[in-house]
């Protein structure tokens, strides 16, 4: 299968193959973007109750009707003038296209010090077409006398803020990605022309995977939001480029044992093809395991991720071969791997890195697995509670001030009221149940349709409060055995949304470690090194998850983690993490055939530390990119992940592992037959012992 992709006529062919494939590609990867499901109710499962809601209402309003609530504030009290320019813009807004029905107020607050103005906004599409609207709400209500300060709140408000948010956050996560990815290559290769081969196959790979996943959310009911689309774009760039690295890594070896560069690639993709395989497989596994969860956004980036993983893992076993065979190698130069030349690796920092493992393994590894586990520590400053609207942004947006400025002078839920559905038949007691519930300032006249009615109650306290997601469950209590009751509203979904989150981290990790546990145990056919592999990666990961914590509350100043954040991160750094498992393992068992177990570890490691390292710092940089979107949420992700790459890469898999390996020896195969393999007579590792020396034919 090796010459099909990289023989001297075949590899025109793939070429030609994947040149019609992005020709077909390119447009509807375009067109992702018109495919995205960006509001809160894409985000749930269609089961939640706060879903139900939403539905039901779409009865009640066929127009689906967004408010904006409009504040006029003044410290020293509202004037006369401030009062009739309120009244003056009520009759302004009544004009502006997309405001639709009765502009209600100004209606004066019981302190003397504000005024608020509904704005009902008809919604055409989605909740970006009332981007446009808002602006010119914002434009018509400016220009006030000194001293009052005009702001806008409401769903239609935070619905803009949040459109701009994510507008363009695509072109800015690919290029940040593609920056970072082009300098570590250049930095990594150390050649001008090399690093443009991963980055082509990787954006080709991107742009397939993205066409792809258009047709399934158009088609087949695929829920793909900002968030999804984002991840897709750095794992695919970060998973695919470890891919590539690892390839040309062994292709550069091949090259100096061997003058025909076909050849050589043959038997690259011969030996580094089936780490490759298992490291994407694993991924896409893991990442499939989110189907399962309750979350849409959750349910919905599993395919996502692995349809993505799946395409790099193609591209990088028949685009990438293709082009480094077509352009020869001339590629690496400066420094062109002649055949005949020495290996590197043999005598290499990571060789001597071993060699000082080896002295002491048992106390290297009690040792770091201890700092590891201070590291952890910092789990107990973990606050995935969910985010605040106001917590959401890396910088206040608007739309927050003007929630602030209606909290000061009004009931704080007043822009975002709780919806109440149930039988008409019991409108009089749902209303009094509603009324009752501590926490509920006020409750609207009903709205009847057929033989359901609606009510919207304020909430006293702020609608992304604790207080407000308590006041929410006593509804529930008061209303459900009313009339079939149900309760909604953007305070509900946001309960709902972390119950979900909860109920998906209790289920989807202790599965994505089963998986990535059975799938270990069949690649590298022992039992003992897959247990062992999985307690480092644990570990790993809630370092990681640790320092995060600390750094985001003590450095960064964030106000807490969503509710997805622990499962997100576990997903990528476990996944991602047995990646690099998978690399150093199958390499250390592969030379243990030849020198035994504790020689294999340090052959292995002096042979896949470089690349594995210069892999890890890529997947790093790539989600390091999403420090560059204006999101709490992906910056978060981003760092966590990227920290805890760094940390698996440099700490984990170099030394934890290797120092496992050593202090373990051969039963750390068993049972395999690689036990009954009686280790060489410790030594440092030379140019004789240089990686797949004794391996020149391919079986």
């Amino acid at each position: 299968m090796a010459w099909l992709v990289c023989g001297r006529w075949t590899k025109w062919m793939v070429l030609a193959l994947w040149v019609v494939i992005l020709a077909v590609a390119f447009p509807m990867a375009g067109k992702l973007t018109s495919v995205e499901s960006n509001d809160n109710s894409a985000w749930l499962p269609g089961g939640a109750e706060a879903t139900q809601v939403a539905d039901l209402q779409e009865r009640f309003r066929p127009d689906d009707i967004v408010p904006a609530v409009i504040v006029y504030e003044r410290g020293a009290g509202i004037t006369p003038a401030d009062r009739k320019k309120a009244a003056d813009d009520v009759a302004r807004l009544q004009g502006i296209a997309g405001v639709t029905g009765q502009v209600a107020g100004p209606v004066p607050a019981q302190d003397g010090k504000a005024l608020q103005t509904f704005v009902p906004i008809k919604v055409e599409g989605d909740l970006d077409g009332v981007v446009g609207v808002v602006k010119q709400i914002r434009s018509t209500t400016g220009g006030a006398a000194d001293g009052l300060d005009v702001q806008l709140a409401g769903p239609a408000a935070v619905a803009a803020d949040s459109s701009e948010v994510f507008d363009g956050i695509d072109g800015t996560l690919l290029y940040t990605t593609l920056v970072v990815v082009t300098i570590i290559l250049l930095i990594t290769y150390r050649s001008p022309v090399l690093w443009l081969l991963p980055v082509v196959s990787a954006g080709t790979a991107l742009l397939t995977s993205q066409a792809f996943i258009y047709l399934l959310a158009k088609h087949a009911g695929l829920v793909v939001n900002a968030q999804s689309a984002g991840i897709l774009t750095v794992l695919v760039f970060g998973a695919g480029t470890d891919y590539a690295l690892l390839l040309v890594a062994r292709y550069r070896e091949e090259l100096r044992r061997h003058e025909d560069r076909h050849e050589a690639m043959a038997l690259a993709l011969h030996r580094a093809g089936p780490a490759i395989i298992a490291s994407a497989a694993t991924v896409a596994i893991g990442m499939s395991c989110l189907t399962l969860a309750e979350l849409n956004s959750t349910s919905g980036l599993g395919p996502v991720a692995a349809l993505g993983i799946a395409v790099g893992l193609l591209a990088m076993l028949t685009l990438l071969p293709a082009l480094l065979v077509i352009c020869g190698r001339w590629l690496f130069w400066p420094v062109r791997p002649k055949s005949g030349s020495a290996e590197p690796t043999a005598t290499g920092i990571w060789a001597r890195l071993g060699g000082r493992i080896a002295r002491r393994p048992r106390i290297v590894w009690l040792v770091t697995a201890a700092v590891l586990g201070v590291m952890s520590l910092g789990l107990f400053q973990l606050d995935a509670t969910g985010l605040t609207q106001a917590d959401q942004f890396v910088t206040k947006p608007a739309s927050v001030s003007g929630e602030e400025a209606l909290a000061r002078h009004f009931p704080a839920g007043q822009g975002e009221p709780v919806v109440v559905i149930g039988q008409n038949s019991a409108a009089a007691q749902i209303k009094s149940a509603v009324a009752g519930t501590r926490g509920i300032d006020s409750v609207g006249d009903p709205v009847v349709n057929g033989d359901l009615v609606m009510y919207e109650a304020v909430l006293s306290a702020a609608p992304d409060s604790d207080e407000a997601l308590a006041t929410i469950e006593r509804v529930r209590d008061a209303v459900h055995p009313v009339g079939d009751a149900k309760v909604g509203g953007m305070t509900a979904m946001t309960l709902d949304i972390n119950a979900a989150n909860e109920h998906d981290n209790l289920l989807i990790i202790p599965l994505v470690l089963l998986v990535v546990l059975v799938i270990l145990g069949i690649l590298l056919r022992a039992v003992v090194a897959p247990l062992v592999l999985i307690l480092t990666v644990v570990l790993s990961f809630m370092a990681a998850l640790g320092v995060s914590a600390l750094v985001f509350r003590h450095v960064f100043g964030f106000g807490g983690q969503d509710t997805s954040f622990p499962l997100y991160v576990f997903v990528f750094l476990v996944a991602l993490g047995i990646d690099y498992n998978i690399f150093l393992m199958t390499r250390v068992r592969e030379e243990s055939q030849q020198h035994g177990t504790r020689r294999g570890a340090l052959v292995g490691l002096a042979a896949t530390g470089g690349v594995i390292t210069s892999a890890g710092v890529v997947l790093a940089g790539t989600f390091s990119a999403l420090g560059s979107l204006p999101l709490v949420a992906f910056a978060e992700i981003g760092f966590a992940v990227a920290f805890g790459v760094l940390l698996d890469t440099l700490v984990v898999r170099s030394v934890l592992v290797t120092a496992l390996n050593l202090d373990l020896g051969r039963w750390m195969w068993w049972p395999s037959r690689l036990t009954r393999i009686r280790d060489e007579p410790d030594a440092p590792v030379t140019e004789a012992d240089a990686p797949g020396r004794n391996l020149d034919r391919v079986p």
